[in-house]
Formats: C-alpha cells, sequence, structure tokens
C-alpha cells in the first residue's frame, strides 16, 4: 500500500517531501490541503506534474464515506471505507455547543465485551493515526455542505476498537488532530475497558483527555461474565489506575454504566459503585443499553430513573445520557454488519 500522508505531522510532512526535492513552503501548502479532505488531483495550487508524482507514490487521505444513515433527531452515522477495503464506523452528533464525532481506532475489536457489536469477529487490524484523523476529514467535509462554516468540534473515542489496545497510534492520532484541526485535549473523551498499565501511561506522558472508564458492574465476578478483560484487570485496579489519571491530569474521570436489565441494578449494584468512585473526582454517565443481538436487555425509563434516584441519594454526580440514533442503529457494528451482509 501507498503510504498515507495524514500518518505525518507537518515536520514529519516537511522532511519527507524534503527528500523528495520539495521546498518546506509546498509541504505546508499540502498540510493543509490534506487535513480539508482534498486528494492530490484537486490541489489548485500545485505543478500538475507534482500532483502526478505524489499520487503515484502517496495516499492523502486514508477513510472515505461509503454510507451514511441519517437520524430523525440529527444524529448522523458513517460507515467509513479504509484504503484496504475494510470498513469501520463513525457517529456524528450534533449539540447545542457544536459537533461531536464517535471516532473508531481499530477494525474490530478483541475485548469481546458482550453487549457490542463491533468486536464480534474479533479484532482485524489496528487503525493508523491518519486513518482516524481521516474520519474527521470526512465528517467535516459533510459538515460544511450542510452548516456553512461548522466544523467537528468534539471527539469521543468509543467507535470500534479499544483505544488502548493501540496506544501508540491513538495517542498521535490525539497530537495530529490538535495541530491539524485545532482539537484540543479537553474537547477529546476516551473510553477504555480498563487497560490499567496504559491508563497510567497515558498520565505519565502528560495526556488531558477525558477518562472515561466502561465499567458496567462494580463486581468482578458479575462483570467478567459481559467483559472477558475482567479476568486480567480487576475493578479495584482500574479504579486506583482512575485515581492516578485524576492526581496527574486533574481531569474529572467519567464511569460508563450502560444499564442491563436483571444485571447491574440492584441495591447492592448503586452501594458499591458509589464506594467505590466515593474518593476522587468521578462522574458516573448511565446508558440505556442500545438492543443488540446479544441477548443482553436494556431496562426501561422508570428502571433507568430508579437506579439513578438510588445513586444520587448516595451522593453521587450522575446523570443519564441520552440516547441518539435509535431509528439508524447507534450501537457500533450495526450498520457495517447490515452493509455486509447485503442488507442496505
Amino acid at each position: 500500500m501507498k503510504r498515507l500522508l495524514t500518518d505525518l505531522t507537518k515536520e514529519q510532512l516537511a522532511s519527507e517531501l524534503s527528500d523528495e526535492g520539495l521546498p518546506k513552503y509546498r509541504a505546508e501548502q499540502i498540510y493543509k490541503w490534506l487535513n480539508d479532505g482534498v486528494d492530490f488531483s484537486a490541489m489548485t495550487n500545485l505543478p500538475k506534474e507534482l500532483r502526478a508524482r505524489l499520487s503515484e507514490k502517496y495516499s492523502a487521505i486514508g477513510a472515505e464515506i461509503v454510507k451514511i444513515a441519517e437520524s430523525k433527531d440529527g444524529t448522523v452515522k458513517f460507515l467509513f471505507g479504509l484504503n484496504d477495503g475494510n470498513l469501520i464506523e463513525g457517529v456524528l452528533m450534533k449539540y447545542k455547543y457544536g459537533y461531536t464525532l464517535c471516532v473508531s481506532t481499530q477494525v474490530g475489536c478483541r475485548m469481546g465485551c458482550a453487549f457490542c457489536a463491533s468486536g464480534r469477529d474479533g479484532l482485524l487490524r489496528n487503525l493508523t493515526a491518519g486513518e482516524m484523523l481521516g474520519e474527521i476529514i470526512c465528517a467535516d467535509r459533510y459538515i460544511s455542505e450542510k452548516d456553512h462554516g461548522a466544523r467537528v468540534g468534539n471527539i469521543v473515542l468509543m467507535g470500534s476498537g479499544e483505544p488502548l489496545d493501540n496506544y501508540d497510534n491513538v495517542t498521535s492520532f490525539i497530537k495530529l488532530v490538535g495541530s491539524g484541526k485545532n482539537i484540543g485535549q479537553r474537547g477529546i473523551s476516551l473510553s477504555t475497558c480498563g487497560l490499567t498499565e496504559n491508563i497510567r501511561r497515558l498520565a505519565d506522558e502528560n495526556f488531558s483527555v477525558t477518562l472515561c472508564l466502561s465499567l458496567h458492574s462494580p463486581f468482578d465476578d458479575r462483570r467478567v461474565t459481559v467483559m472477558p478483560t475482567g479476568r486480567k484487570y480487576k475493578v479495584s485496579d482500574i479504579i486506583s489506575s482512575a485515581k492516578y489519571y485524576f492526581e496527574k491530569s486533574g481531569r474529572r474521570v467519567i464511569v460508563e454504566y450502560a444499564m442491563m436489565r436483571g444485571f447491574n441494578t440492584r441495591e447492592e449494584d448503586a452501594r458499591e459503585l458509589r464506594r467505590l468512585t466515593r474518593d476522587f473526582p468521578c462522574h458516573i454517565n448511565l446508558i440505556p443499553l442500545n438492543d443488540t443481538d446479544s441477548g443482553l436487555k436494556g431496562v426501561n425509563g422508570k428502571e433507568a430513573k430508579a437506579f439513578l434516584k438510588m445513586l444520587t441519594e448516595l451522593g453521587a454526580s450522575v446523570t443519564i445520557r441520552r440516547s441518539l440514533g435509535e431509528d439508524i442503529e447507534g450501537a457500533c457494528g450495526q450498520l457495517k454488519r447490515r452493509y455486509v451482509d447485503g442488507n442496505l
């Protein structure tokens, strides 16, 4: 495969193109075009011969939109095609403060969470930093056609894949999107199953993204039945690493908690969840589970409010996340599966 230029920082791009005999100002021109989602053939301020030479050796953009599903609530789901033919998904959400894109970090996932459709076939490969940036670039071009001047302002690394299982590429992406798209780390949330060694590494390397722990049960013996990573990563260790991240970054941690009927919304769950999160700045984000073919069922509105009330009365900072994109199968992996199965 051709080398993907969006994998490179501005400085790396200048060095790469210097080896091709190009002056620094050409690298700056190309860098801007790349971040605007423009292929070589449309880089109009470059000589035609140079454009042809670049296209023979390099790829400009790492992703393209293959399919779009638009929800009644304004949520948009993208099916992205990568240069090797693999498919991933992204979800664009519009809030009062602007646009947020849910970004995938791997093709598939090896974490094996029972409630997640994106990991059913295991991990195929990691995404590169430039491919993740390609998701942002594609979304920005989509937004610009509908909402002139607007762009993605916030990122949630919560699409297919475990971000901390692709640590080097994900952290490179965080840096790339800061320089190329001007999205700072305070506008980025990273969701993890709890890979404790890489949570601590993230802290030690002075990252300041919002850390989101995909917990879903406060009890190891129950959590492991829906999250196989629980065999290695115990709840107490995950919480300890989250506290360490807070101490190093100063950023409040988010606990993600998908409510599953008959599984994790008992009074004892609420009490243990509160005990775990009592000693450091932490917010619990209760998630209405999107039904997949896993057999797990989400709670209804009454049950969700009852669990919220238990936690609130225990003194927790807690809210129920608004569910978006239900009519377009918002759970990650569902659009891809329908497309691959020929049901679109």
